[in-house]
C-alpha cells in the first residue's frame, strides 16, 4: 500500500508532536531533591536557673561633709581622689573664735565654782546658828537659797564649757568613715556657715559595694519554684549574683543577695532587690550601670536549644522550626534565660522534639525536608557531613533528569526544519491537484 506525500507529510507531523509532548510530559516527574536541614533532638538536661537584670552601683556609706560651724576655711588636708581613713582630718575652719569662746566658758565656769564654796560655806555656818535663835530663819533660808543656786551656775557654766569645747573641735573637719573622697566642694579662704549646711565633700564607702536592681513578679516564679520542688538551690549560703559590666565582661567578684523587696511597685509591677558585692580595687563606682545575673536554683529538667534555632514570627513572637514526620511545623515557644550561647525554653517545646538550627532559608511551614544531625562546628560541616549518606542519592536524579532533557530540547531543534519544507510544499501540491484531478483518480483505480 502506496501513501501519497500528503498523507506522509501529516504522519510526520503526528510523530513529531508526539515526542514533543513525550518530552513535555518528563518535566512533572522532575524532582530536584527536598531541601536539607540540619536539626538537633532535645533532650532534657541540668541547667542553672539565671535571671540576668539591670542594676546600678550604690555606694554602701555615703557621707555628705558638712561644715558644723561658721568659719573662714584655712587648710583642705586630703588629697582629692584619694582614699581617707575614718577621723582623718579633712578641712581646717578658723578656730580663733571659737578658742575664745571656750577660754570664757572655762573663766565662767571658775567663777560659778568659785560662788558655789561661798554659798556653801555660808549656809553650813547658819545651820547651828538658827538652831541657837542666833540667826533668824529667814537668813538661813537665804543662805541655802544662794547655795543651790551657785551649785545650778555651775552646772550651767560647765554645759557653756562643753559646748564651746564642741563648737572648737567642729572646726577640725573630719571623716567620720573610711572610704574614697571626691573632689572638695570648697577652696581655702571660703566662708562656710553652720546655718545653711554648706557642703564641703563626700566619702563614699567602696568596699563592699551595693548594686540595686529590679525583677519582675512573673520573674519571681523562679524563686516560688523552690518551695514547690521544682528547682534545687544553688548552696546553702545566700543566693549568689554576679555582676556584668558595661563592655561585656564579667566582674570577677561574686557578690550575694541581701533582700528582696516585701512589696511590689504598683506602676512597674517590678520588686526591689539588693546585692552586696565586694569591690577592693575600686572596679565598680557608684551610679555606674551593670547588669546583675542571678542564679536562683538548678532545674534538672531543662529544655535548650542553639540560639540561632529561635525564630520569630510575623507578629514577632519567638518560635521554632520543628521537623514532624519529614515535614516542617513551626511552634511559638516563651523563652527563658541564656546559657552559653542557648536559650532555656519555658513552654512550647517537649523532650524528644526535632528542631531545626540551620537551613531556614530553604524551607516554609508544612514543606517537606531531608533532616541531618547538626554540627557544632560550622554551618558547612554540618552541610556536607550528611551527604554521602541521606542527599547523594536525592541529587543522583537530578542530575540525570537535565541530561534526559537536553536531547528531548535539540530533538524539536531538528524536527522544526521538518515541518517547515512541508508546509511550503503543500500549496505546490494543492495548485497541480486542482487542476488533474481526473488523471489520478483512474491511476489509483488502476494500481489498486
Amino acid at each position: 500500500m502506496r501513501f501519497s506525500p500528503q498523507r506522509v507529510s501529516a504522519f510526520g507531523l503526528v510523530a513529531t508532536l508526539s515526542v514533543l509532548l513525550a518530552a513535555c510530559g518528563e518535566k512533572p516527574q522532575f524532582n530536584p531533591g527536598m531541601p536539607q536541614v540540619s536539626v538537633i533532638t532535645v533532650q532534657p538536661q541540668r541547667a542553672a536557673v539565671v535571671s540576668e537584670l539591670p542594676g546600678r552601683v550604690d555606694a554602701v556609706r555615703d557621707a555628705q561633709i558638712r561644715a558644723r560651724v561658721t568659719g573662714i576655711v584655712q587648710k583642705i588636708a586630703f588629697e582629692q581622689g584619694g582614699d581617707v581613713q575614718a577621723d582623718q582630718l579633712l578641712f581646717k575652719i578658723d578656730p580663733a573664735p571659737y578658742q575664745a569662746a571656750y577660754d570664757q566658758a572655762t573663766a565662767q565656769l571658775k567663777q560659778a565654782q568659785a560662788d558655789l564654796f561661798s554659798a556653801k560655806l555660808l549656809a553650813e555656818r547658819y545651820a547651828p546658828l538658827v538652831k541657837a535663835n542666833a540667826v533668824s530663819k529667814q537668813e538661813y533660808d537665804n543662805a541655802v537659797a544662794r547655795y543651790r543656786q551657785a551649785d545650778a551656775s555651775v552646772a550651767a557654766a560647765k554645759a557653756n564649757l562643753t559646748n564651746a569645747k564642741i563648737n572648737l573641735g567642729y572646726t577640725d573637719v573630719t571623716s567620720p568613715i573610711k572610704g574614697r573622697i571626691g573632689k572638695p566642694l570648697v577652696t581655702e579662704g571660703a566662708l562656710v556657715e553652720a546655718t545653711s549646711a554648706t557642703q564641703m565633700a563626700t566619702v563614699q564607702q567602696l568596699d563592699p559595694i551595693y548594686v540595686d536592681f529590679t525583677q519582675s513578679t512573673a520573674d519571681l516564679a523562679a524563686l516560688r519554684a523552690f518551695a514547690a520542688g521544682k528547682l534545687q538551690q544553688v548552696g546553702k549560703d545566700a543566693v549568689k549574683v554576679q555582676v556584668v559590666l558595661e563592655d561585656g565582661s564579667i566582674y570577677p567578684e561574686a557578690g550575694k543577695l541581701l533582700f528582696t523587696g516585701v512589696t511590689v511597685d504598683p506602676t512597674t509591677g517590678q520588686v526591689n532587690l539588693r546585692a552586696e558585692v565586694p569591690n577592693p580595687d575600686n572596679i565598680l563606682l557608684p551610679g555606674m550601670y551593670v547588669r546583675v545575673r542571678v542564679d536562683q536554683g538548678v532545674d534538672d529538667k531543662a529544655l535548650l536549644v542553639p540560639q540561632q534555632a529561635l525564630q520569630r514570627t510575623a507578629d514577632g513572637m519567638q518560635s521554632l522550626m520543628l521537623v514532624k514526620d519529614n515535614k516542617v511545623e513551626q511552634v511559638p515557644v516563651t523563652t527563658g534565660s541564656v546559657i552559653h550561647n542557648q536559650w532555656v525554653i519555658n513552654s512550647g517545646l517537649a523532650a524528644g522534639d526535632v528542631v531545626v538550627v540551620e537551613g531556614f532559608q530553604k524551607i516554609r511551614p508544612g514543606a517537606p525536608v531531608q533532616a541531618s544531625p547538626w554540627n557544632k562546628g560550622g554551618a558547612a560541616p554540618a552541610g556536607q557531613q550528611p551527604a554521602p549518606g541521606q542527599q547523594a542519592p536525592a541529587q543522583q536524579p537530578a542530575k540525570q533528569q537535565p541530561a534526559k532533557q537536553e536531547p528531548a530540547k535539540q530533538e524539536p531543534a531538528k524536527q522544526e526544519p521538518a515541518k517547515q519544507e512541508p508546509a511550503k510544499q503543500e500549496p505546490a501540491k494543492q495548485e497541480p491537484a486542482k487542476q488533474e484531478p481526473a488523471k489520478q483518480a483512474p491511476a489509483a483505480g488502476q494500481q489498486s
